[in-house]
């Protein structure tokens, strides 16, 4: 029994999970599909900053970063959906309810703030509610239970408005989404969504390495192995519908602030939040990818846009653009996050340990 016990110690190989430096951690992460967006954001910015020197100053990407932290605050929302093996394609009705939501029931009351902001954040959480249990309980492919609550929601607001803006919340409710900490040294103001974005961020972060972030990813990776392993896949899975339509709640009273009350704000948000998290290099499916890499895919489909627009190419491609992103994207990803799955450990023959067959766990837990 000494004699295999002593064999199998040194056959086996050290398991080295992260490289010694901090250097050789950063070049292997933007290695990945995940680090390398924040790579692409870099490229991006340069390039916009060459062809347009007025993007160098600090006011103007401070503004910008504004601009694109409701769309970011979005892809991480679907990220939680995504990296669980689902998708979401309610997020822009979502938006679009809490706008109208925010702009009738609050008006211009300012007593109506704080119980409208409770309301708007109950209303999405009854929504994602409802998508995660149709798709988990009912076993209604969440495509199709996103896809009909978004034509539901987009319904009942045009009911509602009759397809024209209405209401006008308080202009203290507004400040939410445009306003800022005035008067800060070198850029002038810090807009509230930045602040948001970046206390999101931190959130994020932090859940994805508690066990509810770590399970996720591993239903999205393996459902069968973490249904076997006693997870309750309809809850965690709920749970991520949830998160979704809460980011989505959260960008909806952003973007009552600067875009104003109709029924066509956020529209197309869904696809702008799908496109940046495989841009991210999060994989379809589930089972690989970062929250913070779906933030910055944001940001650099928002500076592709916006270097396309500088180079005089006609918004009329950014469709066009956004599913050429996809298809790309995606077949990329898979590629290298296949690539990057880590080999199974051998075990010597003269080991006499029982061979199994069980998948390998997830390599990823949603942070860098």
């Amino acid at each position: 029994m000494t004699q295999i016990t002593t064999t199998e110690t040194q056959a086996r190989p050290e398991l080295v999970a992260r490289p010694g430096t901090w250097g050789s951690r950063l070049a292997t992460g933007l290695a990945t599909p995940g680090g390398a967006v924040f790579v692409l954001v870099g490229v991006l910015l340069v390039s916009i900053m060459i062809s347009n020197p007025n993007f160098t100053e600090p006011g103007a990407l401070i503004r910008f970063a504004g601009r694109t932290a409701p769309i970011a605050i979005v892809a991480m929302g679907q990220y939680y959906v995504i990296v669980s093996g689902e998708f979401d394609l309610s997020m822009a009705a979502v938006i679009t309810t809490q706008v109208v939501l925010a702009g009738n029931f609050i008006g211009q009351d300012e007593g109506r703030i704080i119980p409208g902001l409770l309301l708007m954040l109950v209303v999405g959480v009854l929504i994602g509610l409802v998508n995660g249990l149709a798709t988990t309980l009912l076993k209604v492919p969440s495509f199709i239970v996103t896809l009909g609550t978004m034509l539901a929601l987009t319904g009942l607001v045009r009911y509602i408005t009759g397809g024209a803006a209405t209401g006008n919340p308080v202009d203290s409710f507004r400040q939410i989404g445009r306003g800022g900490i005035e008067d800060v040294p070198v850029v002038g103001i810090i807009p509230y969504p930045v602040i948001i974005l970046l206390v999101l961020c931190v959130a994020s972060v932090w859940l994805m390495r508690r066990p509810f972030g770590r399970t996720l990813v591993a239903v999205g990776d393996n459902p069968d192995a973490a249904h076997y392993s006693g997870t309750p896949l309809w809850w965690i899975k709920t749970r991520a519908f949830i998160l979704s339509a809460l980011s989505a709640t959260v960008a909806g009273i952003l973007l009552v602030g600067y875009a104003g009350v109709h029924p066509s704000v956020g529209m197309g948000y869904e696809f702008s939040a799908i496109t940046a998290v495989v841009l991210g290099g999060v994989l379809l499916g589930g089972g690989r990818g970062w929250v913070l890499s779906a933030a910055a895919g944001a940001f650099a489909l928002e500076l592709l846009f916006l270097l396309l627009t500088s180079l005089g190419v006609p918004s009329t491609w950014r469709d066009t653009v956004q599913g050429l992103i996809i298809i790309a994207a995606v077949a990329l990803a898979a590629r290298a996050w296949q690539g990057a799955r880590r080999p199974r450990r051998a075990v010597p023959k003269n080991s006499e340990r029982p061979s199994t067959n069980q998948p390998d766990p997830g390599t990823t837990t949603g942070e860098i």
